[in-house]
């Protein structure tokens, strides 16, 4: 939507084609809708595996892989290992930084013109234990170091930051510069946005082929319908590595399922958004509603529930949120999206090598709506030949 909306604003005209029917469920809807210049520091990180592999064995933490015998998944792993060193860490937080400040930027600017439930009062990254707080303190210190404004809390310091909400925590990671908004009302916003502007938005078509000429793409086609034009963009989520490797380019790109529960009477409203940070567990308030999602299970595009997990994002929020038992949940039904994982945490955005008009935008992972706005800046930079604000090779879609 972003990247169709900026293309707009450059003079193209846009055609947007959607596998959802009108009105359905977007991996977009049910996320936690943050905007976090907090979160400079990409999935791939030292310590993430042996942390995994821990969390493997406990049927309700935040991550499971499903084990199966598939190329692709080795590969994506493969891949990941390599990435998780501080080096690639030390590359990367610049980048993100970069990113994460100029689409807050681009929020700010939209929000300007219509309201789509956009706060910015900053985030707590909440801590359980003090050593939670010891290596969320290391990550404040790094903030520091890029010029991001992080503050170290003790749970008073949290209550009186945040008086509405009971909390159990030791303390807190304050991210001044983070945001939330409600992700329904920004997609039905850029929808209206697009129509404005004179696009138009085709719903019900799963894009199942792509035809070529001459180092070209000509068209795209699905469901007996075919989309010609003379520049196109895929950002299709999880669904653009089988897209992009009809036409030859392997796309290492995993699906990451994660659920939440949005409460429609919360025991209590918190001010602020925050990330249960042991747990893994996002919650955000939208307006009398609020929010809980988490968990990460890698494998495949299914969208069942595994109960277990949901469980466990439930008994992780009575730890931090005491007046919030399990019994305020029993009759929510969880949300399930799916998030494009790349192998090194960072998004592939750029043109796609041997096609002059084709350009890819997905992989963003957790970071979907935050790097939404510049991402779509960046699609519209490239699609009219400008030179981006900022280099982007480092997120080249043939980087692997």
């Amino acid at each position: 939507m972003c990247s169709a909306y900026y293309a707009l604003k450059r003079g193209f005209s846009v055609t947007v084609v959607m596998r959802e029917d009108a009105g359905g469920d977007l991996c977009s809807l049910g996320n936690s809708g943050m905007i976090v210049p907090s979160h400079f520091t990409p999935l791939a990180a030292p310590g993430m595996i042996a942390k995994s592999l821990r969390w493997m064995m406990n049927p309700e933490s935040p991550f499971f892989i499903r084990p199966r015998l598939n190329m692709d998944l080795l590969r994506w792993g493969w891949l990941f290992y390599r990435h998780s060193t501080e080096q690639h860490v030390a590359g990367a937080r610049e980048l993100l930084r970069d990113l994460h400040l100029e689409s807050r930027r681009l929020f700010c600017e939209l929000a300007a013109h219509e309201d789509f439930g956009l706060v910015r009062r900053g985030m707590l990254m909440l801590c359980k234990t003090a050593q939670g707080l010891d290596e969320e303190a290391l990550v404040a210190a790094a903030a520091h170091e890029i010029g991001l404004h992080a503050e170290v809390l003790d749970a008073a310091a949290c209550a009186k930051l945040d008086p509405g909400i009971t909390m159990d925590v030791t303390g807190a990671v304050y991210f001044a510069q983070d945001c939330y908004l409600d992700p329904a009302r920004f997609m039905q916003s850029m929808q209206r946005k697009l129509m404005e502007l004179g696009g138009s938005i085709e719903c019900g078509v799963t894009i199942d082929t792509i035809a070529t000429r001459n180092g070209k793409v000509t068209a795209v086609a699905g469901n007996n319908r075919r989309f010609e034009g003379d520049k196109f963009v895929i950002a299709g989520g999880v669904w653009s590595a089988s897209l992009l490797g009809s036409i030859g380019l392997r796309l290492p790109l995993q699906a990451g399922k994660g659920y939440s529960l949005t409460l429609p009477t919360p025991p209590e409203m918190p001010r602020l958004c925050s990330i249960l940070t042991e747990a893994k567990v996002a919650v955000t308030p939208l307006g009398d509603r609020l929010r809980f999602g988490g968990t990460m299970e890698v494998g495949g595009t299914d969208l069942s529930i595994n109960q277990r997990r949901v469980h466990g994002i439930v008994k992780s929020v009575n730890a931090y949120f005491p007046e919030f038992p399990a019994s305020v949940f029993s009759n929510i039904k969880p949300w399930a999206g799916l998030r494009p994982l790349s192998p090194d945490g960072l998004p592939y955005l750029g043109q796609v090598t041997g096609f002059t008009n084709l350009i890819a935008a997905c992989g963003h992972a957790m970071m979907g709506v935050s790097l939404a706005p510049v991402s779509g800046r960046l699609v519209a930079d490239l699609l009219a030949g400008d030179t981006p604000f900022r280099p982007i090779t480092a997120i080249a879609p043939d980087r692997f």
